[in-house]
């Protein structure tokens, strides 16, 4: 691991290790911000300290049996500002994209490492503002759902369930929903034929725009577990770490997800294709494969949530099943049930954004943020209502935060780093 490759290990490990995070738990409840370790390289100090152990078993900084000198030692032992700053002062030098990568990446350790020391009692607050900049790009703003939810009545309209009102929207969505469910416990043989789907259509209209090197790569190494009663909706975990015969990678990852959910077939569709091919599974592998052959550096075989990288990756799994079917806008899709399932999923992201911006930029109370969602969501069959949604919700990650479910046990107030993929049923329903 060359200079640049470890300021890379000990600043990502370790914020992520503040933060409660474990980069090698092969299941999203256990990750956080750093979410693959494929490189074969030793795991550094930031992880394997004494300290990290105890702070990954507390839940992070938030943790309620926290050992404040535990952390203290961890803390001064391991220099992460001096981390970050090796990765800003290599990225300036490397130049190019991926010295906007590396500094991209270096602006959202920064905010992520300054909020651990806010609840730590050594430092400022960070803005919320700050804080959203770092991970997409751009300052927070409400959302603006509006011509999508009229989408939606519309081709509700046309299919059957017509719509007046919010409410018989929030109705006619739930009948729709039922009239198309999937039977969860079949989740697996049919998560597997609409997998082989998307992957044939990705062969067709992905494959041909990129190097003929990444036709050999799998696309959607991937299994479905099933989890009955899970606290969150689902969780796609990106592995890499098995190895053929000839020591090249398996490309593997699994999803968990809630066996409790009450799910349509299009929205199933729009999860596989989202989560899996050609999103970001076959995001991931394609970024191994480059790492593997030499053509990308280190940085790329530890990936990160939280990110504008992140923020990246969201954004081609929020268009993948276009880039699937080969077309360019939602309308454009074959089917009007694909595109309500397409629609429902970008509506869930408006109303994660939206419970962001109640409870960090109107900095509504947490309960006042669930008693506003609950009602809605309780007109649903999720299992999970009513959560209020942290600022980092606004580059959507699977359910990462130990810190956030130790936060939703004890009644402790939900951290500013945590992000989850909550009832996405409930969520989506309430932005009708």
């Amino acid at each position: 691991m060359d200079k640049l490759g470890k300021h890379v290990a000990d600043a990502v490990l370790g914020v992520d290790t503040l933060w409660g995070g474990d980069v090698m738990c092969p299941s999203g409840t256990g990750r956080f911000i750093a979410d693959s370790w494929f490189s074969d390289e030793p795991l550094p100090a930031a992880y394997t300290h004494l300290a990290a152990a105890h702070l990954r078993e507390a839940g992070g900084v938030t943790g309620v049996n926290l050992d404040r000198a535990v952390v203290d030692a961890y803390l001064r032992e391991l220099d992460f500002p001096d981390a970050v700053s090796g990765i800003r002062t290599e990225a300036e030098s490397i130049g190019g994209l991926r010295g906007k990568y590396l500094a991209g990446l270096a602006l959202c350790l920064d905010a992520m490492h300054d909020l651990a020391m806010e609840v730590l009692g050594k430092g400022a607050p960070v803005p919320y503002a700050r804080s959203v900049e770092a991970s997409t790009g751009k300052p927070p703003e409400p959302s603006s759902p509006q011509s999508k939810r009229e989408s939606v009545a519309e081709l509700l309209g046309r299919a059957g369930y017509a719509t007046s009102n919010g409410s018989e929207l929030l109705e006619s969505v739930d009948a729709w929903r039922r009239s198309r469910v999937i039977p969860m416990a079949s989740v697996r043989g049919l998560g597997a034929a609409v997998i082989a789907h998307f992957d044939a259509l990705s062969a067709k209209h992905l494959q041909p725009h990129l190097p003929g090197e990444l036709a050999r790569v799998p696309r959607a190494n991937i299994d479905f577990l099933p989890i009955k009663d899970a606290w969150f909706s689902g969780s796609m975990n990106y592995i890499g770490r098995a190895r053929n015969g000839d020591g090249s990678p398996q490309y593997e990852a699994t999803y968990e997800i809630n066996a409790s959910l009450q799910m349509s077939y299009p929205e199933f569709e729009q999860l596989v294709s989202h989560e899996v091919v050609p999103g970001h599974v076959t995001t991931f592998a394609y970024l191994q494969d480059l790492y593997v052959r030499g053509l990308a550096g280190f940085e790329t075989s530890v990936l990160t949530m939280n990110t504008r990288a992140a923020t990246l990756f969201e954004g081609i799994a929020n268009n993948a099943i276009l880039i699937a079917h080969g077309v360019t806008e939602v309308d454009q899709l074959p089917d009007e049930d694909l595109q309500i399932g397409v629609l429902l999923a970008l509506l869930q992201d408006d109303a994660k954004n939206q419970s962001s911006w109640l409870t960090w930029g109107e900095t509504k109370p947490q309960l006042s943020v669930e008693t506003f969602w609950s009602p809605r969501s309780a007109q649903t069959s999720s299992p999970v209502p009513g959560d209020a949604i942290p600022f980092w919700a606004a580059c959507i990650c699977p359910p990462t935060a130990p810190a956030l479910k130790r936060s939703r046990s004890s009644g402790a107030p939900i951290p500013r780093t945590a992000c989850c993929l909550p009832s996405t049923v409930a969520m989506g329903s309430w932005i009708l």
